[in-house]
């Protein structure tokens, strides 16, 4: 049976990626990460029906996580406040220096490392569309939730709208927290680090980010739970379908370059009616202009066409011809 290469390790033979060709990729990734959150949107009451969804689903299951982690941000600055920071800048940050790590010093993984954390993004911006979910924090206090990042916000750049900087609430989708990417890219971070860390802090690393990161994204009341299981499971399916997209976007390179390689110019011997051309040594003995050769003569002689050959008779040798009999063509 054929071995492939797992998700996350491409073939040792494989050409060096580029930085010129690769920054354009996360540039237009990240573009569409944006604007699909954006166009995300959604209808508000909506957005609040299916945050309320969630939140009976999980009391439905006994999982009551956020209300006290929530409690204990807002409680407690010294807990709170770097957890803010976390949240607003750990996932901006983080994320895409562990993929220049990957690129500058473990080349031979970075393709499907990063085509994992692409295609897991795309799912997920599927999933900003078709439900979209208010966090914990905007629904009605009623429901005991805190905001921390507005409640701590004259210690960062943020205001009281998730973690956009002051005046640039607006051009961020605020409904967009299932799945949550926080946690799922906080997870392709852990999965990096253990696999091509190499040393024990690496790995303690590995382990501690992600659950840190779930813990700040429910505390801080920007992810219900589920948000977080949701986050972990659209990582899954594109660390599954990682592999199918390598193959697909090799298959449309090959075909690419298939239509773009030029069409040479017809062989002078080419035949006109079938379009082959024959070979020089079937049906003649010409291999060049004026130099003939004929069977079982290991040299050939060269002479002017239709000039005859001397012939010493078909047993003829030198030794035989005698000593006065003209030497065999050369």
């Amino acid at each position: 049976m054929a071995q492939t290469d797992a998700p996350g390790e491409s073939t040792p033979g494989a050409s060096r990626p580029r930085w010129w060709t690769e920054l354009p990729v996360i540039m237009v990734l990240y573009a569409l990460y944006s604007a699909g959150r954006l166009l995300a949107r959604g209808d508000v009451s909506t957005a609040v029906d299916h945050g309320l969804a969630i939140l009976r689903f999980e009391k439905t299951l006994h999982l009551n996580a956020e209300h006290p982690l929530n409690r204990l941000f807002t409680a407690e600055p010294w807990i709170g406040i770097p957890a803010d920071f976390w949240y607003a800048s750990l996932h901006y940050l983080v994320t895409p220096a562990i993929l220049v790590w990957i690129f500058r010093s473990r080349s031979v993984h970075y393709r499907a490392a990063r085509t994992w954390l692409m295609t897991s993004t795309l799912i997920a911006l599927v999933g900003f569309t078709l439900l979209p979910t208010c966090p914990p924090r905007l629904l009605a206090a009623g429901h005991g939730f805190v905001d921390t990042m507005a409640q701590y916000s004259d210690y960062g750049w943020w205001a009281g709208e998730a973690s956009a900087p002051r005046g640039l609430g607006g051009m961020t989708n605020q409904y967009a927290a299932m799945p949550s990417l926080h946690v799922g890219w906080a997870l392709w971070c852990g999965v990096m680090l253990w696999r091509y860390g190499g040393n024990r802090l690496t790995r303690a690393t590995a382990v501690a980010y992600p659950l840190v990161t779930t813990v700040v994204v429910m505390g801080t009341a920007n992810h219900y739970f589920l948000d977080a299981v949701a986050g972990a499971a659209v990582m899954g399916a594109g660390l599954l379908l990682a592999q199918p997209v390598m193959r697909l976007a090799d298959l449309a390179w090959t075909r690419l370059g298939a239509l773009r390689e030029p069409v040479g110019p017809a062989l002078p011997g080419a035949s006109r009616a079938g379009g082959s051309s024959a070979s020089p040594a079937a049906g003649s003995s010409i291999v060049s202009a004026g130099c003939q050769t004929s069977a079982g003569e290991r040299i050939p002689g060269q002479r002017r066409p239709g000039q005859r050959r001397p012939s010493t008779g078909p047993s003829a040798s030198p030794a035989d011809a005698g000593d006065g009999a003209p030497a065999p063509a050369r």
